[in-house]
């Protein structure tokens, strides 16, 4: 019996009884996890590298690489994610969250490298792949700048800042709209201008070395219009150069705006109107455009994707439209409808498996649920080209993306696990094996017969160490080999009797399987018991992939010896083999058990166990005890409503007229008789005795068996339950025996089967158990082998390998940590990328750079005609380079006390003339306060050298450019120049005057706040001592 052997186990330990078991003899965590996690809200995608990022509103990202690699990140703070974006081909990806803060993953050893803490509310975000640096949009309407540096993988705070009143202008009526929704680098020169779009309307082009808006658009347009409030709600590029704009709003509108390529920065110029308006239908429905996404391809084929918030589904909430040079004329869309609301969306190359002949684009769609759709993005662009022919294509299907590899859910399953069979598999191996498993994001063709998975020689089930099976809701039984990480199928069992060879379509209920005796039982919920036989192994191998669907029985007859059917009223719940004596025992949900002779089949018999609140029988176990001083055959029953009694397994009898059960019965979970008389001696035989082990959603009960049987309630332990209880079972090793439970909000608790004490806990994050309604299957699936590593299936999405051994331990029935490490490695450091996958990589992400479109050129040349100024080039590696000196540079006076403030606290840089900045007395950071202390002669002598160097610039350019030979307002213009170099934004011509000034007055605000610290010392004794003299009066006053 199993927990003979568990107790026997623990006995051969020196000293060692079940009681044993130590929070530091496990360590309980997830290893593994296959599949989309729930809760999903955020999409990115790294087009060089081939990773997807999807991040959940519980603070996980997981990961999906190539060749079947997935990782799973957990934030220390379980929050969702604002904005989720990769630095291409570098492993590191950038989360901010809902609480502001900019976290850096490292993805070559999936872990966080640094956090850092913006103090503003983060409304937009962008970065720049070639420079590292990152524009942050806040509510207020500024747009900071921060850099990332690639060795450390932390994030510096620069001093260049692009502030509200410099973008948007000082509005005269103060609104409220000032947040800044988008900022878009504009293609072929994100180093010189960026596109700034706030909340209102607003759209203004910002020259960054020039520190101004050299063009604005939108809100003169969106004020005058019927006077309809607008507001931004996303926009994208529509054109590969940056000359044409996508803004959506909360309206429902969809503009698009011109821009320009080569503003002159000394001249600012406005837009009045959109130069297009698209009409989708999302303003007559008051939809807000949530997302717009622009794709660029050859010819006719660009367009552009846009996604509508709303709670309602509506055909038209995700649309795509073709945007080229008959935009104008005649608008062709296809709307794509979903079950459910979209939240986001990314398009992505799905070949992510070296095994894939050709390349095929696809558009995900992330559902409001967390699911995640797949569309054939080839399928997309072929019906809106041909949508207008006389032969149109049809119409392109959404491909739910679920795990595992199957289309029906999983309602029952089981893992087998047999330490004896050493796998002879390499973990080279394995990972070739994991390469010719179609990934989750694969549109290959899927054969109905099930030879899609095509992934494992089976020649038997020896020769597999872990053996996963699950019950489907079709009625058909799949087999995995979970030796690896993944799950690898080697069997799809769907036939139900040996003359019908389809599917049921009836969801199981309940699974039994025997390696040794090839015992494979199953029950439904009609009540249809199945028994099946398998021949003995080694199997001869036919095919790579043994279905045993199909017209003829030939594909069956060497691994299926014979298939029998019984029935049992009710559907079937509970069942157990006594191998000694050939019975199988069923329970079903009216409250019958029924016990079979395995060889008849035939019926022995039947018995009804009457129960008031709920009759299923959830568990049945056969045992041999002693009963009034004889042994007897014992049939330990277990009911939904926690009730508990005893059978005469020969012939069906019940031993007492009595159930045993709590005083408030709960909904029953596992049971388990615990042979506790397998002591040390003698002695302890006689003390002990046998004990029942009981698990409801509220609380565990260890009772006296011997009692059970009498129908008397004889309580040893009892625990109850925090939360509500969902799963439970036994464990052992040669080590330690324990309990482990599940609870519904993901919380797992082990516990000594000793005393139900509390050994550790733990929580997976993200795993939510769904109560199943009646006549229904529930969302998950728990099962666990004996050593308790649990395999969690969660809404048939992902799959949680859980494993309780210390990692230095080898009790896992899962691989070890070198192979796991291998599956989670999604980022490929030495990946050799062609320029293929560039260009294609930048075609999607970036708005791309080969080509542009008729519309744009004629934008472009419009009436100027042999005036038109020639387009610009790509930004070159110095112009990036140079655009890091600007960004560490403060634009703006008033801005630079801000960015030293917080410069100071991310590092200790060498001190500057400029980062003494000493204004009102208690508003400073307590890093500034240092300043107090400084050598008035080191600044000074730093003052001198400081001039001394800008002196001596001024010479240098005098005497390239001698006075006579210029005029006097370029002498201006080359001090400015000087004075903007060096940080000075003053109209001031003697920069030695102003800065030998600004150290005199920062001088004397030190000695004033030393004054003033004096005075606020005297009056806080001052302050002291009344406080102190009111007390004495007050407690005298109370005294008398």
């Amino acid at each position: 019996m199993f927990v003979r052997k568990l107790v026997e186990k623990a006995s051969k330990k020196p000293g060692g009884s079940s009681d044993g078991l130590k929070g530091g003899d496990i360590d309980p965590r997830v290893v593994f996890h296959n599949g989309v996690p729930s809760g999903s809200n955020t999409l990115a995608y790294d087009s060089i590298q081939k990773i997807l990022a999807v991040s959940t509103k519980d603070g996980r990202i997981k990961l999906l690489g190539r060749d079947n690699t997935q990782a799973l990140l957990e934030s220390v703070n379980a929050l969702p994610s604002k904005f989720l974006q990769f630095v291409e081909n570098q492993g590191i990806l950038l989360n901010v969250n809902a609480k502001n803060h900019i976290e850096v993953w490292d993805l070559e050893n999936n872990q966080l490298a640094h956090v850092h803490a913006f103090h503003e509310n983060i409304t937009s975000f962008a970065l720049m792949q070639q420079s590292l640096c990152m524009y942050v949009g806040d509510s207020v309407g500024n747009v900071s700048v921060l850099k990332l540096e690639q060795e450390s993988c932390h994030i510096l705070q620069m001093k260049y800042t692009i502030p509200y009143s410099a973008s948007h202008g000082n509005p005269t009526e103060v609104t409220g709209d000032t947040a800044v929704m988008c900022i878009m680098p504009q293609p072929t020169c994100e180093s010189r201008r960026v596109l700034v779009v706030f909340l209102d309307g607003l759209i203004a082009l910002w020259d960054i070395r020039e520190s101004k808006s050299i063009f604005t658009a939108g809100v003169n347009t969106l004020q005058s219009l019927q006077h309809e409030t607008r507001k931004v709600t996303s926009a994208c590029w529509a054109c590969p150069s940056g000359t044409k704009v996508v803004v959506g709003y909360n309206n429902g509108e969809i503009f698009i705006w011109s821009i320009p390529m080569n503003q002159n920065p000394s001249e600012c110029s406005t837009q009045s109107s959109p130069i297009c308006k698209l009409n989708l239908g999302y303003k007559l429905d008051k939809i807000p455009i949530a997302s717009l996404r622009w794709v660029y391809a050859e010819g006719k084929a660009s367009r552009i994707y846009v996604m509508g918030a709303s709670d309602i589904v509506s055909s038209n909430l995700l649309q795509v439209i073709l945007l080229n040079e008959h935009t104008e004329g005649r608008t062709i869309r296809l709307g794509l409808q979903l079950p459910e609301p979209c939240i986001d969306m990314e398009i992505i190359s799905s070949t992510f498996s070296e095994q894939s002949k050709h390349k095929q684009d696809c558009f995900l769609v992330l559902g409001s649920s967390g699911h995640l759709y797949a569309y054939d993005d080839c399928s997309i662009e072929k019906y809106l080209l041909q949508s207008q022919s006389k032969s149109p294509p049809s119409l392109p299907k959404e491909v739910m993306v679920k795990m595992p590899f199957v289309d029906t859910s999983i309602t029952v399953s089981k893992l087998i696990t047999d330490d004896t069979n050493m796998s002879t598999s390499t973990d080279e191996e394995y990972l070739l094996l994991a390469k010719s498993i179609p990934s989750l994001l694969s549109f290959e063709a899927k054969p109905k017969d099930g030879s899609h998975l095509n992934a494992a020689r089976f020649s038997g089930f020896s020769k597999v160490k872990n053996l996963y099976i699950t019950g489907h809701s079709d009625g058909s039984i799949n087999f995995w080999d979970l030796s690896s990480p993944l799950l690898v199928p080697i069997l799809s069992l769907k036939q139900q009797s040996e003359e019908d060879l389809s599917l049921s379509g009836i969801a199981l209920t309940a699974l039994f399987f025997d390696g040794n005796s090839r015992l494979l039982v199953s029950g439904d919920q009609s009540g249809t018991v199945r028994i099946f036989r398998f021949k003995p192994e080694p199997y001869v191998i036919s095919s790579s992939f043994l279905s045993l669907q199909g017209s003829t029985k030939k594909g069956n007859d060497h691994i299926v010896q014979s298939v029998r059917l019984m029935k049992v009223n009710g559907s079937v719940l509970s069942l157990n083999v006594n191998h000694s004596s050939g019975h199988l025992a069923v329970g079903s949900s009216k409250g019958n058990v029924s016990v079979i002779n395995i060889e008849g089949p035939t019926l022995l018999y039947q018995s009804h166990i009457a129960s008031e609140i709920s009759t299923g029988i959830i568990s049945l176990q056969f045992e041999t005890c002693i009963f009034h001083g004889f042994d007897k055959n014992i049939l330990a029953v277990a009911t939904e409503d926690s009730s508990v009694l005893a059978l005469d397994s020969d012939n069906g009898n019940t031993l007492s007229t009595s159930l045993v059960h709590p005083k408030k019965p709960t909904r029953a979970l596992f049971m388990q008789i615990l042979d506790t008389r397998k002591g040390s001696s003698v002695e302890d035989a006689i003390q002990k005795q046998s004990s029942l082990l009981l698990c409801s959603e509220k609380a565990a009960y260890i009772y006296s068996f011997t009692h059970v049987m009498q129908g008397v309630k004889k309580v040893i332990h009892k625990k109850k339950f925090q939360s509500s209880c969902c799963w439970a079972s036994t464990f052992y090793t040669s080590s330690y025996v324990g309990l482990i439970l599940v609870f519904t909000t993901g919380k797992i608790e082990i516990r000594s089967l000793h005393d139900l004490s509390l050994t550790t806990e733990t929580a997976v994050r993200g795993f939510m158990y769904t109560t199943s309604k009646p006549n229904s299957h529930a969302g998950n699936s728990i099962c666990s082998s004996s050593e308790g590593d649990l395999v969690m299936v969660n809404s048939d999405q992902e799959i949680f390998l859980f494993s309780l051994s210390l990692q230095k331990q080898n009790f896992s029935v899962f691989p070890h940590s070198r192979l796991l490490d291998s599956f989670n490695l999604t980022y490929q450091k030495d990946l050799m990328v062609s320029q293929e996958e560039l260009t294609s990589g930048r075609v999607i992400q970036k708005e791309k750079k080969k080509g542009m479109f008729s519309s744009v050129l004629k934008d472009i040349v419009g009436s100027k005609g042999k005036n038109v100024p020639e387009m610009e080039h790509e930004d070159t590696k110095e112009s990036i380079e140079e655009l890091s000196t600007i960004f560490s540079t403060a634009n703006f006076q008033f801005d630079a006390e801000h960015t030293d403030n917080q410069a100071m606290i991310e590092d200790d840089d060498q001190l500057d003339i400029d980062d003494i900045e000493i204004d009102i007395p208690g508003e400073k950071p307590k890093e500034q306060n240092m300043l107090g202390a400084l050598n008035k002669e080191k600044l000074a002598s730093k003052f001198m050298a400081f001039k001394g160097k800008v002196m001596k610039q001024m010479k240098t350019k005098s005497e390239k450019n001698p006075p006579k030979e210029e005029p006097q307002d370029e002498k201006v213009g080359s001090v400015d120049e000087i004075k903007r170099r060096y940080g000075f934004s003053s109209a001031e011509t003697n920069v030695a005057k102003i800065a030998q000034s600004k150290l005199q007055e920062n001088i004397s605000k030190l000695q004033g706040i030393n004054l003033r610290t004096t005075e606020m010392q005297d009056t806080a004794k001052s302050f002291s001592s009344l406080a102190n003299q009111v007390l004495r009066t007050e407690q005298d006053r109370r005294a008398s």
